[in-house]
C-alpha cells in the first residue's frame, strides 16, 4: 500500500498568527479557518457561530413564484409538486407538500419512475397531470433544461415554476419562474443551495409575504439538512445554518417517517452528517433507484406510525437489493477496467447493468482508480443511460460539454452528472472523454491525494483545540473535516486489530503519548515503516469516551517514514 500524495493548503503564517490573537483561538484553529478561505476576524466569528441567512427574494423570479403560488392557494387550483427521484428531489417535494398543505392548498406530488420515464419532466407526465386538472406545476431538482416539456405544459394550460440547481447553457426554459442560483443573471449571494434548500427559501418567502400557516418553516429544516447532505452540496454559508439545526431535529426524530427510517437503519445515536450520508440517504435513494421514488415522499410526509414503519421496512429491503446489485456491477466493471491500461477517464457499459445503481458504481470506480468515471446501462435497443462521477479538480459538466456532439443528452454538476448516449457512439465518446481528461490530468492528480490543513506538534492537540473544532461543524463537502500532519513522531507500540486496522501509540517530545487508529491501514510494513523509524502522520483528532473517561485519539488517514515529501 503506497502512501498518498500529501498536499498542504496554503496558509500565510503571519495571517494565521494575527487571526489567532484577534479571536483568542489556537494557531491550528486559525489555520483551519484560513484553509477554508476565512481571512478576517469578522468572517471567522461568523463561521464559528454561523448565522448567515440571505433574503429569499434575492433569488431570481422569487416574487413571481410566490405570487403565483398564492393565487393557486386562494383560488384552490390544483398544484403538483414534481421532484426528481433522488433524496434532494424527494425532500424538496416533501417540503413543498407539507408547507402548502398548511395553508389549505390543493396539492399533489409526482416523482417520475427512473426506468419508465427517466430523469426530469417528461411528456407523458405533463399530459397526465393536465388531464387530472393540475394548473400549477412546481419542479424540484429538474426543469432547467426541460424546454420542450415546459412549452407543452404551457400549451396545455399549466403554469410552471422551476426550482433547480443543475447547470444549464445559459438559455432559460419558457417557465413562469426559473429559480436557479446558477442563472447567469442571478445575484443571490450563495450558489450552493440544493433543491431542498431552494424549496425552503420559497417557503420562507411565502411565509414572509403572506403570514404563517399551520406548518412553520423552521420545522422543515430536518428535510433541508437531509437533502443538503445527500446531494453533497457545499456545507458553507447558510447551508451550515440549515444543517446544524436540521441535524438537531433529525436527532430528536420529530418526523415519524424519520424515526422509522432510523430504526431500520440501526441508528440509535444522534444523527450526524455521516449517518445521513451512509444510513438514511441510501435507503431513501433505493426507492428511486429500484422502485417508485414517491414512496420516499410518502415516508417523509406521513403522520401515520404504521405507514411509516411499513414504508421504512420496504425501503430497507430495497436497499439490500441495491447493495447486492452494486457489488456485482462493481466487480464486473473493475474487471473490465483492469483488462488493460487504465485510461485517463473510465467509460464502461453493459446491457446487464441496472440503471438505478450506475451512479454508485461510478463513485466506487473513482475511489479505486482515481479517475473520472462514467458507468452506462445499455437498454438493448441501441441506447444507454449512465452516471458520471469525478476526482477533485476535474469539472464533469465541462468535460461532458466537450463531448456534447457525441451524446443524446447530458446534465448535472461539476461533481456529478448524467448522460444519455447511443450505443453506436459509445467507443467514440469513451475516446473523446479520455482525451479531455488526459489534457487536464497532472501526475499529482492521478494518485490519491490528502489535503492537509497544517502541520502541528502533538502538544498543540488539546481539549481546547477539539472544542474550537467543534464550532466549525458540520463537516462535509465544501467544509472538509480537519486534517493535520505531525512530523517526526516516534512509535511506542503498534499492532493490528480487527484484521486490517492499525493501532499505534505515538510520542513526541513535550507532549503526552497519543493513541491512534488507522482504519484499513494494516501493518506499518505496508507503509514502508520499519522498527525504529520516525514517522509522519496525517490525522484528525477526535474525542472518545473509554471506561467512563474522555480522551483524545488520533484517527490516522496515512503515515509514512519521516523525510518523504
Amino acid at each position: 500500500m503506497g502512501s498518498k500524495l500529501w498536499v498542504f493548503r496554503k496558509i500565510d503564517p503571519l495571517q494565521r498568527d494575527l487571526l489567532a490573537r484577534a479571536l483568542s483561538i489556537s494557531s491550528p484553529t486559525a489555520a483551519l479557518l484560513l484553509a477554508r478561505g476565512v481571512t478576517t476576524p469578522d468572517e471567522a466569528a461568523a463561521w464559528m457561530v454561523p448565522a448567515t441567512v440571505h433574503d429569499p427574494f434575492l433569488i431570481p423570479d422569487m416574487d413571481r413564484a410566490v405570487e403565483r403560488l398564492h393565487r393557486a392557494v386562494v383560488e384552490q387550483e390544483l398544484i403538483c409538486f414534481y421532484g426528481d427521484y433522488d433524496v434532494d428531489g424527494m425532500a424538496a417535494t416533501s417540503i413543498y407538500l407539507s408547507f402548502f398543505q398548511g395553508y389549505g392548498a390543493k396539492v399533489c406530488a409526482y416523482i417520475p419512475h427512473r426506468l419508465r420515464e427517466g430523469y426530469g419532466l417528461n411528456e407523458y407526465a405533463v399530459r397526465k397531470l393536465a388531464r387530472e386538472g393540475v394548473r400549477l406545476l412546481v419542479t424540484s431538482d429538474c426543469g432547467t433544461t426541460a424546454f420542450h416539456e415546459i412549452a407543452l405544459a404551457n400549451r396545455l394550460g399549466l403554469d410552471v415554476i422551476v426550482t433547480d440547481h443543475h447547470q444549464g447553457d445559459g438559455e432559460l426554459p419558457p417557465a413562469l419562474a426559473v429559480m436557479n442560483p446558477h442563472r447567469s443573471d442571478a445575484h443571490y449571494p450563495f450558489r450552493g443551495l440544493c433543491s431542498g434548500g431552494l424549496a425552503y427559501k420559497v417557503a420562507c418567502a411565502y411565509e414572509a409575504r403572506y403570514g404563517r400557516g399551520a406548518v412553520p418553516t423552521e420545522i422543515l429544516l430536518d428535510l433541508v439538512a437531509l437533502s443538503t447532505i445527500a446531494d453533497v452540496v457545499p456545507l458553507r454559508d447558510e447551508n451550515r445554518v440549515f444543517v446544524r439545526e436540521g441535524l438537531a431535529q433529525l436527532s430528536r426524530g420529530a418526523r415519524c417517517g424519520i424515526r422509522a427510517l432510523k430504526v431500520v437503519s440501526g441508528l440509535m445515536a444522534d444523527c450526524t452528517v455521516d449517518a445521513i450520508a451512509f444510513k438514511l440517504a441510501p435507503r431513501l435513494n433505493a426507492a428511486g433507484r429500484l422502485d417508485e421514488g414517491i414512496k420516499g415522499v410518502q415516508l417523509l410526509t406521513t403522520e401515520s406510525e404504521a405507514e411509516a414503519k411499513r414504508l421504512a421496512e420496504e425501503l430497507d429491503q430495497l436497499n439490500r437489493v441495491r447493495q447486492r446489485l452494486e457489488a456485482d456491477i462493481v466487480r464486473e466493471a473493475t474487471e473490465t477496467v483492469e483488462q488493460g491500461e487504465v485510461p485517463p477517464a473510465i467509460v464502461v457499459a453493459s446491457r446487464q447493468w441496472h440503471v438505478g445503481v450506475v451512479g454508485i458504481v461510478a463513485s466506487r470506480l473513482v475511489e479505486r482508480f482515481h479517475r473520472p468515471a462514467v458507468v452506462i446501462a445499455l437498454d438493448g435497443r441501441g441506447g444507454g443511460k449512465g452516471s458520471a462521477r469525478t476526482v477533485p479538480g476535474f469539472d464533469l459538466y465541462q468535460g461532458l460539454a466537450a463531448c456534447r456532439d457525441l451524446l443524446v443528452a447530458f446534465g448535472g454538476h461539476p461533481d456529478a452528472a448524467g448522460v444519455t448516449v447511443q450505443e453506436s457512439r459509445l467507443l467514440e465518446f469513451a475516446e473523446r472523454f479520455a482525451s479531455v481528461a488526459s489534457r487536464w490530468a497532472q501526475v499529482s492528480q492521478r494518485v490519491p491525494t490528502l489535503h492537509l490543513d497544517s502541520e502541528v506538534r502533538l502538544e498543540e492537540v488539546t481539549y481546547r483545540l477539539l472544542k474550537e473544532i467543534g464550532t466549525l461543524h458540520p463537516f462535509g463537502a465544501g467544509n472538509p473535516e480537519p486534517m493535520f500532519a505531525g512530523r517526526g513522531l516516534a512509535i511506542a507500540n503498534a499492532r493490528i486489530v480487527g484484521e486490517k486496522h492499525l493501532k499505534v501509540t505515538l510520542r513526541q517530545a513535550g507532549a503526552p503519548p497519543f493513541d491512534g487508529i488507522g482504519f484499513g491501514l494494516r501493518s506499518l510494513e505496508t507503509h514502508g515503516v520499519l522498527p525504529g523509524y520516525l514517522v509522519d502522520v496525517a490525522f484528525t483528532p477526535e474525542l472518545i469516551r473509554w471506561n467512563g473517561y474522555d480522551r483524545i485519539q488520533l484517527r490516522i488517514h496515512d503515515l509514512r517514514p519521516s523525510g518523504i515529501e
